[in-house]
């Protein structure tokens, strides 16, 4: 139990810092650019811990859920040079016109030219992608110490494990019964712990190279040379032709059109593979961030089917999807899981976490460039959307529009973080009713 606890501490703690270094993301170029920052915080609620350095309050708020810094002037007023309305004539006009009022009181006296709307735009989209940015970086660092430094579980040149039987594919039994043939790998004198240097004279250099070679070589006797406590050992074998299922890229069952399993005729040593770690080289890390970030985008443009899937689970008979979205609660379990398996050797359970931590970065990364407030990618989207419109009022000769009124989208920006709380809550309780296990 302590184990398990332990787990779930890590990635909260990681996921915090996770969630402060991204908006450090935002702060450090923020203050370059000398836009005045009121607020560091770290959470959303009751603050529960802040000091104040020099004119930015930093502090850590109740429920940690994200994070969030306070720039004077996110929003332009109504017209350029005028001041907040007061008036009221309707709930998102009072929501638009309160966001405007709450923007202007961040605006210090004579200060007007530290305010954010009033950055050039490649200034203002470098303050919004700062915290991606971060995220990503995080994300690159981790999956290199993962990668480089604990290395990866790979198939081995190593059996593993040598069938004693040979036990029809079609039968439910899984021990040897008296009158099964012996496995040929067996009768050869293979064992696990061997490590295969060739076959027939062709050097083995992967396992998916020797099953090859098993799988054509039936009724042929093979001449297998194995490494064994550190001797060579020379072994005769025969593979024997046995009838096995096709199974296509993705692990799955090939039919025929009458949806009939489809089956080949293969030679068969009974013997596995054995796998072990092995530390990449750096060039590994990009595209295992490309294959992760490439997975995420994916995801997110599933996510309304996913979500129904979700749905049907949480409130019905139908299982999870282990590779569909979770909540942080369903991290944490899984976290806690594994760091409590003691058959798992420290090193692994750590690599594991450390990955997790580096996939969740990752998610950060590419969730908050989604085009929609109040994610960064959607206060990009704004800034980018100003740019266009003064470059070409500039090349037809037109006034300057000034800045967008990004305060007149505060409802759909509502909008959006009910949709998100919403999902946030399922997920929660799509983890705590029916959790996806990794046991």
């Amino acid at each position: 139990m302590l184990l398990y606890v332990l787990g779930i501490l890590i990635i909260f703690v990681g996921l915090v810092v996770s969630v402060g270094l991204h908006e450090v993301g935002h702060l450090l170029p923020a203050k370059l650019f000398g836009v005045r920052v009121g607020q560091y915080m770290v959470g959303f609620g009751p603050t529960i811990f802040s000091r104040k350095y020099g004119e930015t309050e930093y502090g850590f708020k109740a429920i940690p859920l994200g994070g969030y810094i306070s720039m004077s002037g996110m929003y332009p007023p109504a017209k350029t040079g005028g001041g907040a309305r007061t008036a009221s004539t309707g709930f998102f006009q009072t929501l638009v016109q309160d966001a405007r009022t709450a923007s202007a009181e961040t605006v210090m006296v004579d200060e007007e030219h530290r305010t954010f709307y009033q950055l050039p735009v490649f200034k203002r989209v470098i303050i919004m992608l700062g915290g991606p940015t971060m995220n990503l970086l995080i994300g690159i660092v981790l999956y290199a110490v993962v990668l480089c430094g604990f290395g990866t579980a790979q198939v081995s040149t190593t059996i593993g494990s040598v069938s004693e039987c040979v036990i029809s594919q079609s039968s439910t039994e899984t021990e040897c019964a008296a009158d099964d043939p012996t496995a040929p790998g067996a009768e050869a004198g293979l064992q696990p712990g061997d490590r295969i240097i060739s076959m027939n004279g062709t050097a083995i250099t992967s396992w998916d190279q020797a099953t090859g070679i098993i799988r054509e070589s039936a009724g042929e006797p093979l001449a297998v040379v194995v490494e064994r406590e550190g001797s060579e050992v020379r072994l005769d074998a025969t593979p024997l032709l046995t009838e096995r299922y096709v199974y296509d890229d993705n692990s799955e069952l090939v039919e025929d059109s009458d949806g009939n399993a489809v089956t080949e005729e293969v030679g068969f040593l009974g013997i596995g593979a054995a796998t072990e770690t092995v530390q990449q080289p750096i060039t590994a890390v990009l595209p295992a961030v490309g294959d992760n970030i490439s997975s995420v985008v994916t995801m997110i443009l599933h996510l309304p089917e996913r979500l129904i899937d979700i749905v049907n689970a949480a409130f019905g008979p139908e299982e999870r999807d282990p590779n569909g979205p979770i909540s942080v609660v369903g991290v944490g379990r899984i976290a806690g899981e594994i760091t409590s398996i003691d058959t798992i050797p420290i090193l692994d359970r750590a690599s594991f976490l450390i990955s997790l931590l580096a996939s969740l970065n990752i998610a950060l990364f590419v969730f908050n460039l989604v085009p929609l407030m109040p994610l960064d990618g959607g206060h990009v989207v704004g800034a980018l959307w100003e740019g266009i419109r003064r470059f070409f009022a500039k090349l037809f000769g037109r006034r300057d529009p000034g800045p967008v009124d990004a305060a007149k989208i505060i409802p759909l920006t509502l909008v959006v973080a009910v949709l998100l709380g919403s999902m946030t809550l399922l997920l929660v309780y799509a983890d705590i009713v029916k959790p996806i296990s990794i046991l």
